[in-house]
């Protein structure tokens, strides 16, 4: 087991790695839109939101020395349901692929985000 970490990607908010790998995958932590340089979020829309939570999952498949393209599950949590389409567009530019997904609504995502996105890749 290999703790993965990279400075182009939000530090953890808590006791957790940014993603860990063994057994030839790649288990990332839920990734918020805080922009990495600044350390807190910066967006405001669910569109910059995605954007910058899809960067920051990005960072840390190419520290673990993976590609977006080798994920094969995300899931994805959103502050409002209603975002689903605005949310997808984004999402769909860097997860070309179309690994297995799960998208749901919750009540509360950590610092107030709007989406949190979690993956898991193949090394």
């Amino acid at each position: 087991m290999k703790t993965v970490a990279t400075e182009n990607a939000p530090k953890a908010i808590g006791p957790y790695s940014q993603a860990i790998e063994v057994n030839g995958f790649v288990f990332a932590s839920g990734q918020i839109p805080i922009n990495p340089a600044a350390g807190k979020i910066e967006a405001t829309t669910i569109e910059e939101q995605a954007e910058q939570a899809c960067k920051n999952v990005k960072a840390i498949m190419e520290a673990a020395g993976t590609s977006m393209d080798k994920v094969v599950k995300t899931t994805c949590l959103l502050a409002d349901i209603k975002d689903f389409a605005a949310f997808n567009k984004v999402y769909e530019k860097y997860f070309v692929s179309k690994p297995a997904r799960s998208c749901f609504a919750v009540k509360d995502i950590p610092a107030g985000a709007l989406v949190e996105i979690e993956a898991i890749a193949e090394k």
